[in-house]
């Protein structure tokens, strides 16, 4: 923390693909994709990111995915860590609670804009929130959706709430 009391919120991103959509997504969707996107924030010394088992933090970087692909600096906030953990507790018990997880409507770049927009009224990159409308928009897409619904997404970490 800096003297004003403002702390950095950073959006670190990665390809869940690892680099498999940027070059499949031609041949099986008919359009271009640079990655499928996991995102999670970064604040007060920790990554907070959303699963199918609720809201999970741990040392940035320190999920199995390793290192983030890239890192977006999306300001500062003044939200001090404890009102923080507070809003996702609250968060953890309503919207994002495990069992509303969903792989296109509901997941952690979901998540991640919704935080952002909390700390610093910012919302994370477009290319990131409408990836899951532009899949859906191909007839492949289409086809894999009863498929990929049924897909969940967990990198690791600790449940906020102590929950597994």
């Amino acid at each position: 923390m800096d003297q004003s009391g403002s702390y950095p919120v950073k959006l670190y991103i990665y390809d869940l693909s690892r680099g498999m959509a940027r070059q499949l997504s031609p041949l099986m969707l008919g359009k271009q994709l640079d990655g499928i996107w996991h995102t999670a924030i970064v604040v007060h010394g920790k990554e907070f990111f959303f699963v199918g088992e609720g809201i999970n933090s741990c040392l940035p970087g320190g999920t199995p995915l390793g290192e983030p692909d890239s890192v977006v600096g999306m300001g500062c906030t003044e939200v001090p860590a404890e009102i923080f953990m507070e809003y996702l507790t609250a968060l953890a018990e309503s919207t994002y609670s495990g069992d509303k997880y969903n792989l296109f409507e509901h997941n952690c770049n979901s998540f991640s804009n919704e935080v952002a927009q909390f700390l610093t009224g910012k919302k994370i990159p477009s290319y990131i929130t409408d990836l899951p409308s532009e899949v859906m928009s191909t007839p492949f897409g289409q086809a894999l959706r009863p498929l990929l619904d049924s897909v969940v997404i967990n990198p690791g970490g600790n449940n906020i709430t102590g929950q597994r």
